[in-house]
């Protein structure tokens, strides 16, 4: 039996009665019990993406090499494809139905592509904004969360300052992702947008020190706080405040900022999160022996899979089921190894990971010169104003970043604690939409999306052939002793054959489908799509069975 529409021989051809006479005078639209809708449904991708990304429409456009507008698509959602298409950690690709199938689809990669094309060639034709003196915005803070909520605020004509205490902005993005998974040049480009659009950023100002929120409310319509979470939490184990044992996003921060940073030859970096696997990756491309150590299994490690894989093919040692007990020192007080317990795994705990438990009488030895703490990170409390309201993350908000004081909105990691870069845009497009709805610009804000998506037992993938994830292509394995990008992106090829892999979950895509296998001749071609003849449609249902995509219901007669 054929597997697919390709492997089928003209015996398997189904045979179809020719009639002599019109059939237009029986009106079979009589008979139906059940009515078939065009619908379009949620495509999983899109469900699963924090900023709620239109993924369908724009691997649909690339793979039509539409790329502006495929471009223009992200921007609704995500300002920034060029950073989220690098450095995201694409939960989309984890929900994707290809999965189940083959491969999934690879997603950011795509969106990486359509970024560095908009940069190229899309964001030159855009003229200059200028922007209205009435309605100003501050923007604490020039992370992903801060700069998101500047740019659908700076579209709109509404002015913003943003205030970094840095002396360049990106926040987290300039000082915590080493430049081979994220080039600065990408990271100044998406920032020249938001100066295009009439941003201006104020650099070297500590909110705080230098601003207070009574100051900004008397020049600003709104502030919204996106000071992020940059405090590595303590080990709390015996003399980790010891010269020799670095935090790791301050040890990230210094290299990305090209401060200069003492590590001796042996390090060891401490913790499972992609903070951990940067530091050990750094430290391994400064020329250090490098170990990470971690007190779970590789199974239970919060970091991207990509990114330890990777970690491992550059030479960096992972040991697993090891915790930290005390900071060892030499006479001179500077560090010399570090003494752990060996752990074996429990019930899970309220992560939903194996709890580690340590095994007594384990302890042992490791040397070193230079220990990394990046065991998480945690909002600065003391940096938030008393006046707001806090919870055990951080400042207190409903889900639009309003907080207990009019007019100040927070959002992003000083909020919900760390998350991810595309997790903070979302927070600050969700924000900026909430200030224009507060400044009279915006009638309502959006609803939430309930429909319930795609699954892949819905789809018929009879009309699909297998066919592997086409794999980012990369640098040569030496040039990974330098700070040089990894991965070097889709060239055209690669992104129309991985494009054209996508299911197109609960979308239509007008594959003809439907219009080739009416027995009713119901189904009528429009420019834009399709629609049904009901006069004729007998609901025999062969048009939703044979969609790919189940861009097509069938409801009870008289239910619509």
């Amino acid at each position: 039996m054929a597997r697919n529409f390709k492997e089928m021989k003209e015996a398997d051809y189904p045979i179809c009665a020719i009639s002599l006479e019109t059939t237009l005078l029986n009106k079979t639209g009589t008979w139906r019990i059940f009515r078939p809708r065009y619908e379009n449904k949620l495509p999983p991708c899109q469900d699963a993406c924090p900023a709620g990304e239109d993924i369908q429409r724009y691997i649909y456009l690339a793979s039509k090499r539409d790329y502006e507008e495929g471009y223009r698509t992200i921007l609704e959602r995500n300002p920034f494809p060029a950073i989220t298409g690098r450095v995201c950690f694409h939960p989309c690709e984890d929900a994707c139905n290809r999965k189940e199938y083959d491969e999934p689809i690879g997603i950011h990669n795509i969106e990486r592509f359509l970024g560095d094309y908009g940069l190229k060639n899309v964001e030159k034709k855009e003229k200059r904004k200028k922007p209205e003196e009435k309605r100003r915005v501050a923007i604490i803070g020039s992370g992903p969360a801060g700069l998101a909520c500047a740019y659908y605020l700076s579209r709109e004509g509404i002015g913003v300052e943003v205030f970094e205490k840095e002396r360049l902005p990106g926040g987290l993005l300039r000082t915590g992702i080493p430049a081979y998974r994220l080039p600065k040049n990408i990271l100044d480009k998406e920032i020249e947008k938001l100066e295009k659009n009439g941003v201006k950023f104020i650099t070297n100002t500590t909110f705080g020190k230098d601003l207070t929120l009574d100051v900004l409310l008397e020049k600003f319509s709104a502030v919204f706080l996106a000071i992020g979470a940059q405090k590595e939490r303590d080990l709390e184990i015996p003399q980790e405040e010891q010269k020799g044992v670095l935090e790791g996003i301050a040890f990230l921060r210094s290299v990305n900022l090209g401060k200069g940073v003492h590590l001796g030859k042996r390090v060891l970096v401490i913790g499972g999160g992609n903070t951990a696997v940067d530091c050990a990756r750094v430290a391994k491309r400064l020329g250090r022996i490098t170990t990470l150590l971690y007190r779970r299994t590789k199974q239970e490690m919060p970091a991207s899979p990509e990114e330890v894989a990777e970690a491992e093919k550059e030479g960096v040692k992972i040991e697993f089921l090891i915790a930290p007990v005390k900071v060892l020192l030499t006479r001179q007080k500077t560090v010399k190894g570090l003494e752990c317990l060996r752990m074996k795994l429990g019930a899970p705990d309220s992560s939903g990971r194996r709890r580690p438990i340590p095994i007594k009488g384990s302890n042992f030895t490791i040397p070193a010169d230079t220990i990394i703490k990046a065991i998480g990170e945690v909002v600065e409390l003391e940096s938030i104003p008393a006046e707001l309201e806090k919870t055990e993350w951080g400042i207190k908000t409903d889900i639009w970043g309003n907080t207990n004081k009019k007019n100040i909105l927070a959002g992003g990691d000083c909020v919900t604690g760390p998350r991810t870069v595309v997790a903070a845009i979302a927070a600050g497009r969700r924000t900026a939409e909430k200030i224009r709805f507060d400044l009279g610009m915006k009638e309502k804000l959006s609803d939430e999306d309930k429909r319930e998506p795609v699954r892949f037992a819905q789809l018929n993938t009879f009309y699909f052939e297998k066919q592997p994830q086409v794999k980012m292509p990369q640098i040569e394995k030496r040039g990974r002793e330098t700070f040089k990008e990894i991965n070097l992106g889709y060239k055209e090829e690669e992104l129309l054959t991985e494009a054209g892999r996508c299911f197109s979950c609960g979308v239509c895509n007008r594959c003809d489908n439907c219009y080739v296998f009416c027995p009713d001749l119901s189904v009528k071609k429009l420019e834009d799509g399709y629609e049904f003849d009901y006069d004729y449609c007998k609901g025999c249902g062969i048009c939703a069975a044979e969609c790919p995509r189940s861009a097509i219901t069938m409801y009870p007669e008289g239910e619509i």
